[in-house]
């Protein structure tokens, strides 16, 4: 079943790229002077005094049809030169080039949304590179690359992941000290001024519930949270699918679904089993099919960008309402999306 708008599309513009974002200090400001807030004449407008987008706003661009966001980052940036086993984030602001030119391209070929490199920027995350001590610099100089990188025609969101360690009893994680480590993420995220924020990659349903507890304390932005499955919906750190969308939507998460994982011809039946009980939107960012490891230790993604779009359309019958890509995925995957969207919207 093709997700459903609550509200009748007003006429949008096709990939949202006439949207106005400014920088308001350290904030983003998403306007059109003098028009009320909400979607008018297909853009997403602010009063003045107004800074951060509202959950509301969220709904609404949801509601108007599907959202379209990035690809991969990871293994584009692999492609550009970063070697392996760095901190990506530190190699990022080393080396600005690779990621502007890439999200550049993705808010080109009609990415809505793209997603600052700030995936494993949390105090954990940074320590192993002995560089917790630069998190709130880090977190900042990142989400203003992104900034630059789009100019204007995407908004940004804050993102954070998996700390890739299991929780009690299973391992030492505890919940309080999760809840901390994205409370502290978030802050700086926000203080930078995302628009939204997504925890994506997630290994467990309470370690993606510890982000919107986070996400509920420090901020009001829209949280999308995207849980990496295996092919039967079950998540390596504990839950499901199904379970996931039950908690996560009734703790406010404002998106919800799978990323990475496996490729989009093995999603149907888990896209459409989370939109059967969801009244939220599902998210399909699903890698280019699975990974081909080459005998010098190098994952080779083997879908093409029309086998891709292909089997992304079969999603969204099944309920997808927010779409992208995962590994081995770049600009031209999301702008064979945005070709099939725009088909689908006229048919």
């Amino acid at each position: 079943m093709l997700f459903q708008p609550q509200i009748s599309p007003l006429e949008l513009t096709e990939n949202f790229s006439s949207i106005n974002i400014e920088n308001a200090g350290e904030h983003a400001r998403i306007h059109l002077s003098g028009v009320p807030k909400g979607i008018t004449n297909g853009h997403l407008a602010r009063n003045e005094d107004e800074i951060t987008m509202t959950k509301q706003d969220f709904a609404t661009l949801a509601a108007s049809g599907l959202i379209l966001v990035d690809g991969a980052t990871g293994s584009n940036l692999i492609l550009a030169g970063m070697p392996r086993g760095v901190c990506t984030e530190h190699w990022v602001l080393e080396h600005p080039e690779p990621l502007i030119k890439l999200q550049a391209e993705y808010a080109e070929a009609g990415s809505q949304i793209v997603y600052a490199p700030t995936f494993t920027a949390n105090r954990l995350g940074l320590a192993a590179f002995g560089l917790e001590n630069e998190i709130g610099r880090m977190n900042r100089e990142l989400v203003k690359l992104s900034r630059d990188a789009v100019s204007g025609k995407a908004l940004v969101a804050g993102d954070l992941t998996t700390t890739g360690q299991m929780m009690e009893p299973q391992g030492d994680m505890t919940y309080d000290r999760l809840l901390e480590i994205y409370k502290e993420q978030i802050s700086y995220l926000a203080e930078a001024g995302v628009d939204l924020l997504v925890a994506e990659t997630m290994l467990g349903v309470e370690e993606t519930i510890a982000v919107v507890d986070a996400a509920n304390e420090v901020c009001g932005l829209p949280i999308m949270c995207s849980l990496t499955l295996e092919a039967d919906g079950s998540a390596m750190y504990g839950g499901n699918a199904l379970e996931a969308v039950e908690v996560l939507q009734e703790m406010g998460a404002d998106a919800v679904g799978v990323n990475c994982s496996v490729g989009p011809d093995q999603l149907e039946a888990i896209i459409a089993g989370m939109h059967a009980i969801s009244r939220i939107p599902i998210i399909a960012k699903p890698n280019a099919g699975m990974p081909v490891i080459t005998p010098e230790g190098e994952a080779h993604y083997p879908m093409n960008t029309e086998d891709f779009a292909r089997h992304m359309e079969v999603l969204i019958h099944a309920g997808a309402g927010v779409i992208g890509g995962c590994c081995g995925t770049g600009p031209e995957y999301i702008r064979a999306l945005a070709k099939l969207r725009n088909s689908m919207t006229k048919s």
